[in-house]
């Protein structure tokens, strides 16, 4: 720990900020929480910290979609409720988005949009975790968004978790097919590229979760919250290869959850997209009916859960979002030429870090060297992660720990890059020198 207090934040307002929190560690502290120690650190010393702690998009949302919006609500649609499971024109692009970027032909009926991806989870989860008495489980392969397990904890269902640090590969069928062999698991949720590891799964892999869904009758939710931001490869242009990698290629009981938020950088509208296979939508199962009034495993999501939880997506975002997705089909608007970005700010960052003596922690995907994107792990020698948060705090760095993802590397740290100015990264450089120089 620091201890001659020669730090580039005030070390004393820190440490005081810090006791007066009543955390026995910060470390241990939620996102929202850590983020209310830090502003309250830069509003008593001025001094602005380097921020990783949140994983917010940093850049305006599509004037497009704007555009959209406003003249849907000069229109009028803000008198109208909208479709449950979304307006026409909106379900029809995400049909050609899914085909032209995915590779997948799924019918508009199957699309659904949800109040972001989290709204989409949910309903997943209370469907999927219903639909058989004997499969009470969501298995999540981690790390994973802490929030997908807090759903699944206030929805009164089990869940097993798997750290797949040391199961890439053709190990990932055994380590999966351990948590499958007793029946209780009706879901497994992953995301790709990873939140927080930003570990991409391979064909290989992709093919071995499929396989197992069909083999155990295992609901797969792919969370798609960072849509075609493995950027070692151009997945960019419609309708031509190479597409965003999916489960969907290997199995039919898929539901694709895909953000608008990070790609599109339109977080603020609370609109995501439900992208169900057909397979599943249209399947029955009976045990839905102790709380649904039909046992169709679609019609319970749109018009049992959807319904109930939030009556639709609201009418003007569905409206901006169609747009934009029309624009990105058409070729017209390229909005990974605008988050290509967190890509080259990756980069720099995790050269910074290393240079100064930490570690990446999540590194490879199997043998090839981790992409650089929205999120990126680091560790420091002689530091558990929970310290390791807390200590970056005198040095004007904001990170979380892995531990609250379900990973198992609790020396870890995540860090986004998301709200990191390239005029930061001088200063940025300076911080690391100094905590390298002090520890």
């Amino acid at each position: 720990m620091t201890d001659n207090k020669k730090t580039p934040i005030d070390y004393e307002v820190v440490k005081s900020v810090i006791d007066k929190s009543g955390f026995e560690k910060v470390g241990k502290a939620s996102i929202r929480e850590i983020k209310f120690l830090i502003d309250n650190i830069e509003k008593q010393t001025g001094d602005k910290f380097i921020r990783m702690e949140m994983g917010i998009p940093g850049f305006p949302a599509p004037q497009i979609a704007v555009d959209a919006e406003k003249k849907a609500l000069d229109e009028g649609c803000a008198s109208m409720y909208p479709d449950i499971d979304g307006i026409p024109e909106l379900k029809n692009e995400i049909s050609r988005f899914v085909k032209n970027f995915i590779d997948v032909d799924v019918a508009p009926k199957y699309c659904v949009p949800t109040v972001g991806s989290i709204h989409g989870n949910f309903a997943t989860f209370m469907v999927a975790g219903r639909m058989n008495k004997e499969k009470d489980t969501i298995l999540f392969i981690d790390p994973g968004f802490p929030v997908h397990k807090a759903l699944v904890k206030m929805l009164g269902l089990k869940m097993d978790t798997l750290d797949v640090y040391n199961y890439r590969g053709e190990k990932l069928r055994e380590a999966l097919e351990s948590k499958l062999k007793d029946g209780k698991v009706s879901t497994i949720l992953y995301s790709n590229p990873n939140n927080p590891s930003w570990i991409c799964f391979t064909e290989e892999e992709l093919k071995i979760i499929g396989e197992l869904s069909n083999k155990y009758g295992v609901v797969i939710e792919e969370d798609l919250a960072y849509f075609a931001m493995d950027f070692r490869k151009d997945l960019s242009v419609p309708g031509e290869a190479p597409f965003q990698p999916t489960v969907a290629k290997y199995t039919d009981n898929y539901i694709l959850m895909i953000s608008s938020s990070k790609a599109f950088s339109y977080a603020g509208q609370r609109v995501g997209m439900m992208v169900m296979s057909e397979k599943l939508f249209n399947s029955e199962h009976k045990d839905l009916l102790d709380y649904y009034s039909s046992a169709n495993f679609g019609h319970s999501v749109a018009y049992g859960t959807l319904y109930a939880s939030t009556a639709g997506v609201t009418h003007s975002a569905q409206k901006g979002l169609a747009a934009l997705l029309k624009a990105t089909n058409d070729g017209v608007y390229k909005p990974w030429e605008v988050v290509r970005k967190y890509g080259d700010r990756a980069a720099k960052a995790k050269k910074l870090f290393t240079e100064n003596g930490f570690s990446i922690v999540y590194d490879k995907d199997q043998e090839a060297p981790i992409a650089d994107g929205f999120y990126f792990t680091i560790s420091y020698p002689g530091f558990e992660g929970f310290d390791l948060v807390e200590e970056l705090m005198y040095y004007g760095i904001s990170a979380i720990s892995l531990a609250g993802t379900g990973s198992e590397r609790t020396e870890g740290l995540r860090a986004c890059v998301s709200f990191i100015a390239d005029n930061q990264f001088p200063i940025l450089e300076e911080r690391l020198k100094a905590f390298k120089a002090n520890h």
